[in-house]
């Protein structure tokens, strides 16, 4: 690994309270390993009674909306730009869910869950092979299995409150 400001080769060094931390002997600083944030999405159809499950990259695979944090941007907005692009609906409310590490990206995964405005899958981009909305019921036993999605969906199966009148 090598210093993000310099380019020097980094050793490990101790750190109080840290433990060991790559370090710039050049710059005589600590880098802490980077690593990429995204967030993914459980969404819900405006009677929030279904859960809306895609399929990309052209893999039998059912898991929830995700995407990169741009930079300068925040999670909320990435939340709602992403449901935007991908499936081309608007969100009514969003809430935090639940984090999670994904190793193989390298990537901090910040889920949230939220309300579409709209139930129609007629705009979805490029990037979605298939959109669905599913019962919880049918989600929880159609996700993929041992991924993170499914933990994240699990998760919030097993703390969601629908507000009085729904």
């Amino acid at each position: 690994m090598y210093c993000i400001e310099c380019g020097t080769k980094l050793i490990d060094r101790f750190l109080e309270h840290e433990g060991i931390v790559p370090y710039c002997e050049s710059c005589g600083e600590y880098r802490f390993p980077p690593f990429s944030t995204a967030c993914s999405m459980i969404v819900l159809d405006p009677s929030r009674e279904k859960i809306l499950l895609i399929k990309q990259y052209g893999r039998d695979r059912n898991i929830l909306v995700a995407g990169y944090i741009s930079k300068g941007e925040n999670a909320e907005h990435t939340v709602r730009r992403e449901v935007a692009e991908e499936i081309g609906i608007e969100l009514s409310e969003l809430h935090y869910n639940k984090s999670g590490y994904f190793g193989r990206s390298n990537t901090l995964m910040l889920n949230f869950w939220c309300v579409a405005q709209s139930d129609d899958l007629t705009k979805t981009n490029y990037e979605v092979d298939s959109a669905e909305w599913y019962t919880f019921d049918e989600a929880r036993r159609l996700v993929t299995h041992g991924s993170l999605a499914e933990e994240f969906l699990l998760h919030f199966l097993e703390n969601y409150r629908p507000p009085e009148g729904f």
